[in-house]
């Protein structure tokens, strides 16, 4: 399971369109069922029309812009925007255009970290008479609900008041093995134990007549919830508004990005069922920020982060085959590298760096897996070697090429284009002082290590290697050494 999040705005076009196609919106009142949810990004307001030429645009693809109420938050992958200022209640469009054009582009500081706000979201103006918390979240044992009675942006200073419970993942000797419905999580009812537990009849903070829309409203998300794969899906606050019905206000949610084989239309808008309105005058989608993507839904990086050129290359490598290529530039300016084969392995290696105390000079994190062809393994590797030679400095530099022993892989076939890279890469190897420490087993592990020998002699630059008799973290050690027995440089350990 790979945890992925969304943007607000992507979050509520899912689940009202799930709800629609599940015939499940009879939960919703009809503010939220509307689909009334805009979104304004950098890349809509740079991409040739005039910002004024855009929100007009927007307007008449959505005229309840012009005619309510509006409220407009940076949508950015981070939480309590209301205590740092950036949410504007109770205004009109004209309003909501200079708030946005007064933050789009402008760096700030949230939790700790800053980034660069460039998507917001424009909804509007609920009044309402309560606000809730929801949420729903997988574990090993199952789903858990959750809800509370005081939501908002204080929900942590209520958090003993917030109600949970299990859903039972199901035992997997039940499952029949035809891939039908046998394998899912078990579908609840506005009357089931669990629901009936979290939002009980005797909660004197629960006005009694919004007990039965919430249980109804809760029931329904589950269903999205466990439909599309989602891992999280939080609601805060969630609000009844003055017709009694249930407005989610503010939303997170996640995906597990494996399911994007299943769920890839789904999530992207298809899958047949009735379409929520889309939220930009481009058909909502937009970016701002990159990421990546599952189907045509997009991932946006983590709040703070920007990927680099290299590691969006790695991402459509990664998205066009059918094995597993990853790269996450960590220190551009380290001196320790790796190109490890295997998830675990490659976490590994990285705990080992850090462990030793090196942890400052880690480069990257980088795996490889599910056998990728020799094409992809050069490619690959030419992207990882234009960072490990990169601004050479003078201070030795290692590249540990390592890895397990592997089940399937043809270990030789994959230094075919690991090799066609370094041969590519040699003079830039041999300028910044590139030592490359090799350790793996596995199919024609033998005939693989002396290829790889071998190219270091043919190109008079180290490469030292190991099979399966040597320790899987030993080149660890021996790239600490290497670089700690620099004259030109003191290593850099990383703080305690």
């Amino acid at each position: 399971m790979a945890r992925k999040k969304v943007r607000e705005y992507t979050g509520k076009q899912l689940l009202l369109r799930q709800l629609q196609r599940l015939g499940l919106a009879g939960s919703l009142g009809a503010t939220f069922a509307a689909g009334q949810c805009a979104q304004v990004t950098a890349d809509h307001l740079s991409s040739g029309a005039t910002p004024d030429a855009f929100y007009a645009s927007l307007a008449a693809a959505q005229p309840w812009l012009q005619t309510t109420r509006l409220v407009v938050k940076p949508d950015m992958l981070f939480g309590k925007r209301g205590k740092n200022n950036l949410v504007l209640l109770n205004a009109d469009f004209p309003s909501a255009q200079a708030f946005i054009a007064s933050r789009m582009g402008t760096d700030v500081e949230v939790g700790g970290v800053t980034g660069t706000l460039s998507s917001f979201v424009i909804e509007p103006f609920v009044p309402h008479t309560a606000e809730y918390y929801l949420n729903i979240t997988t574990d090993r044992a199952g789903d858990v609900l959750r809800f509370g009675a005081a939501g908002g942006v204080d929900i942590e200073e209520h958090w003993d008041s917030v109600r949970e419970v299990l859903v039972a993942a199901p035992d997997p000797t039940s499952v029949d093995g035809s891939g039908g419905d046998a394998a899912v999580l078990p579908a609840l009812s506005a009357s089931s134990v669990e629901v009936c537990t979290v939002i009980p009849d005797d909660d004197a903070a629960i006005p009694p007549e919004h007990v039965p829309v919430l249980r109804e409203f809760l029931a329904s998300c589950y269903a999205v919830y466990a439909s599309l794969d989602m891992t999280l899906l939080e609601m805060n606050p969630l609000a009844v508004d003055e017709a009694g019905a249930p407005v989610p206000l503010d939303i997170r949610v996640e995906l597990d990005s494996y399911a994007a084989f299943k769920n890839g239309k789904l999530w992207g808008g298809g899958g047949g069922g009735g379409g929520a309105a889309t939220g930009s005058a481009a058909g909502g989608g937009g970016g701002g920020g990159g990421g990546t993507t599952g189907g045509s839904i997009e991932f946006p990086e983590p709040w703070g982060r920007a990927k680099c050129l290299e590691e969006t290359a790695v991402d459509a490598l990664d998205e066009n085959s059918g094995a597993s290529m990853k790269l996450s530039v960590l220190n551009p300016a380290g001196r320790i590298w790796t190109m490890v084969a295997g998830g675990g392995a490659s976490v590994i290696y990285a705990d080992t760096v850090v462990d030793m105390g090196y942890g400052a000079e880690l480069g990257n994190y980088a795996e490889y897996s599910g056998n990728p062809k020799q094409n992809e393994t050069y490619l690959y590797a030419r992207t990882l070697l234009s960072l490990v030679t990169a601004n050479p400095d003078g201070r030795r530099r290692v590249l540990l090429v390592g890895g397990g022993v592997a089940n399937f892989t043809d270990v030789a076939a994959t230094f075919t284009g690991i090799i066609q890279a370094l041969k590519d890469f040699h003079g830039k190897l041999q300028a910044a002082r590139v030592r490359v420490l090799v350790r793996r087993g596995g199919p024609n592990y033998k005939a693989g290590l002396a290829m790889m020998e071998e190219v270091g002699r043919e190109l008079a630059i180290a490469v030292d290697v190991y099979g399966p008799e040597t320790n899987m973290t030993k080149i660890v050690e021996l790239g600490i050494d290497w670089i700690k027995g620099d004259p030109a440089g003191s290593p850099v350990p990383a703080a305690a």
